[in-house]
């Protein structure tokens, strides 16, 4: 299912982060960046909540307006029932919707803002997402302190929180069209190669999206999949050539990006609801503005994985989400 939109904008967006990403290639462009894990806070859970109510409150400062003054936010992120979203919501109190697609939730958020103010529902919304990397490390796999060993495919989850401010107002980067995925499944049970188990919906979002909105690859500027990884993205890349005959020459993965995946600890690259909203509305966004990039294609991808599910020997189903983005002329 793909949507065409005439007047929705984003406006202006933030970027918050940890240590990990600070030092990583994209640090200059990023807005904010805390120095440890947990920002002031007792818990990795309370940093994450934190991290989301700084991301709201700089996009706020942005565009000089109040909490009061938005319509709708629009939130998600990795913890049991979004609780990292529900809590920085309630110190927000802006309406709100809490949303979970893994790491797809980002352009989820944008899809649904994006209906709201070309319908006319609502005049502006705010769309953010967050990840921790400890506090997913604890709910997903083991606490860090248990120091269990994993394997090269391995994601690390970013720890950040991006928000974006949506309006009709023709001003900074166009929304210009958007593809819902649907969920795919091919049987991978792997949890520690989430690359893997995304790169299929990757692949059947961007076909539709083109077969959709009639257009060849080259079309966009840019592909952008978010977050596939080193090893995902080698396979997107194939399984487009060989399912679709679609050569992906003008592509990137934000996993790739966040993180010098050679020098720092961090395997295959990012992962989590943050990675790609913190690398498209900071370094992409920026090279839009500059008209370095006019048309990208933000994919985003989420393994629909439950911890208590994978226990009992299942597989783990992905769903990927598309977005057009548009430099404003």
């Amino acid at each position: 299912m793909t949507f065409k939109y005439k007047n929705v904008y984003i406006n202006e967006t933030s970027t918050v982060t940890g240590p990990y990403e600070k030092n990583g290639p994209l640090s200059n462009s990023f807005d904010k960046s805390f120095r440890d894990l947990y920002f002031g806070k007792k818990t990795w859970e309370q940093a994450e909540s934190k991290l989301i109510e700084e991301s709201v409150d700089l996009l706020l400062g942005k565009i000089r307006k109040t909490r009061f003054d938005i319509d709708l936010l629009i939130a998600g992120d990795l913890l049991n029932q979004i609780a990292a979203s529900n809590y920085a919501a309630s110190n927000l109190q802006i309406p709100y919707l809490g949303i979970y697609n893994a790491c797809a939730t980002s352009v989820e958020g944008l899809i649904l803002g994006a209906n709201m103010v070309e319908a006319k529902q609502i005049k502006n919304c705010i769309c953010t997402t967050s990840s921790h990397n400890n506090a997913a490390e604890k709910q997903f796999r083991y606490p860090v302190e248990y120091g269990g060993p994993k394997p090269k495919t391995t994601t690390f989850t970013t720890t950040g929180s991006a928000s974006a401010y949506l309006t009709s107002e023709k001003m900074g980067i166009k929304i210009e069209s958007a593809t819902v995925g649907t969920v795919t499944d091919l049987g991978i049970k792997d949890v520690y190669h989430m690359g893997a188990v995304m790169a299929p919906a990757c692949a059947d979002t961007i076909f539709k999206h083109l077969k959709e909105t009639k257009r060849d690859i080259h079309y966009y500027d840019l592909i952008l999949s978010g977050d596939l990884g080193i090893y995902g993205k080698d396979i997107l890349t194939d399984y487009m050539q060989t399912e679709y005959g679609i050569s992906l020459n003008n592509y990137n993965d934000t996993a790739t990006m966040i993180y010098d995946t050679k020098n720092q600890p961090v395997y295959a690259g990012g992962s989590g609801p943050a990675c790609a909203p913190l690398v498209t509305y900071s370094y992409i966004f920026k090279k839009m503005k500059k008209k370095e990039l006019k048309r990208v294609l933000l994919v985003a991808t989420g393994a629909l994985m439950s911890p208590t599910m994978v226990n009992e020997k299942l597989t783990i189903p992905s769903i990927a989400h598309a977005i057009s983005l548009e430099a404003v002329e």
